[in-house]
């Protein structure tokens, strides 16, 4: 049976006290890290599939005129639906 004297217990609480404060202190900064990875990956898969979806469309399209309804066709589709309710 190995017995420690008391100078040697001292010394490895010391020990596992200074590891314990180390991994305290280094703790917040490995997470950090890790969370700005994380954010590092989704910000590039979301760049890839916004290039992605901006090659395909620009192959499907048959003009560089835009697809939204401009306001005047807006204003319009409101006044038929009011009138088909109206009436």
């Amino acid at each position: 049976m190995v017995s420690m004297t008391t100078t040697q217990l001292q010394g490895l609480i010391s020990m596992v006290a200074v590891l314990g404060l180390l991994v305290l202190m280094v703790l917040p900064s490995v997470i950090g890290i890790v969370h700005d990875r994380r954010a590092d990956r989704r910000i590039r898969q979301a760049r890839q599939d916004r290039e992605a979806g901006e090659n395909r469309d620009e192959a499907q399209k048959s003009s560089s005129r835009s697809t939204v309804p401009s306001t005047a066709t807006w204003y319009a589709d409101g006044r038929r639906s009011k009138k088909l309710v109206s009436s």
